[in-house]
C-alpha cells in the first residue's frame, strides 16, 4: 500500500490503497528558459490520513524533480513546506 508510482503521462505520483488513491499532481513548464515543475495538488482520502502517505508522495516527487534538474515550485501549500 505504500509504494509510490510515478505516472508521468498523467503528471502525478500515486499510492494505491484498498479502493482509493493518494495523489500528488504537478505540471511542467519553462520559466526564463529553465525547465521547471509546479507541484499543485496533494490529496489523501480521509480513511488513509495520518499515515505519512502525503509526505511519502512529496519526498518521491521532489527526489524525481531534482534528478531531472527541474526548478522547483509548489502552488500546493503542503508541498511548499518541504521546499522552503
Amino acid at each position: 500500500m505504500t509504494d509510490v508510482q510515478h505516472l508521468s503521462n498523467q503528471q502525478r505520483f500515486v499510492i494505491a490503497n484498498d479502493g482509493g488513491h493518494a495523489v500528488m499532481s504537478y505540471r511542467l513548464f519553462t520559466r526564463e528558459g529553465n525547465a521547471a515543475v509546479d507541484f499543485n495538488s496533494t490529496y489523501v482520502p480521509p480513511e488513509f490520513r495520518g499515515k505519512g502517505l502525503a509526505e511519502k508522495l512529496v519526498r518521491a516527487g521532489l527526489a524525481w524533480a531534482k534528478e531531472q534538474g527541474y526548478e522547483l515550485h509548489a502552488s500546493c501549500w503542503y508541498v511548499a513546506k518541504f521546499i522552503r
